[in-house]
């Protein structure tokens, strides 16, 4: 199961559930993306060459980020460029998201233990715009964007 989450044909960010299933190598994002994201599910005695990974020039415009939920529940807020509430969605475990664009915040729900990945290095707030969140009363799980 994966879900896209779309504002005005911007995404927002790539939700892939636990129940994905897939054979094969499946990538999730596109080439120019910053981040990579993809699911593999291989066959025992299948074998990747070992390799390096050439020095690749690039510039990071956006931080991209990739939260995975070990276990617990995550209410993930998801946020316009204007910092405007759109929805919300909850993540279980297993549960792995990319954070592509636009704002986002979070609300744990029960007890989570998560892991995430992102470009670095870490400037603190430097990197970032806080802004005001969505009240728990205007909190919409799921509901389709304009």
């Amino acid at each position: 199961m994966l879900e896209e989450i779309l504002w005005k044909k911007q995404l927002l960010a790539i939700i892939v559930f636990n129940q994905f299933k897939a054979a094969g190598t499946h990538f999730f994002t596109p080439d120019e993306f910053s981040q990579q994201l993809a699911y593999m599910h291989h066959p025992a005695g299948k074998r990747i060459e070992p390799h390096l990974h050439n020095p690749v020039p690039c510039t990071i415009e956006r931080t991209q980020e990739v939260l995975i939920i070990k276990r617990g529940e995550l209410r993930v807020d998801f946020y316009n460029n204007e910092q405007q509430y759109l929805e919300s969605r909850l993540l279980t475990d297993g549960d792995v998201i990319l954070l592509v664009s636009g704002g986002h915040g979070f609300e744990v729900v029960s007890d989570v233990e998560m892991f995430e990945v992102k470009q670095g290095p870490y400037l603190g707030t430097q990197t970032k715009t806080c802004f005001s969140g969505v009240d728990a009363q205007r909190v919409q799980l799921g509901r389709a964007l304009a």
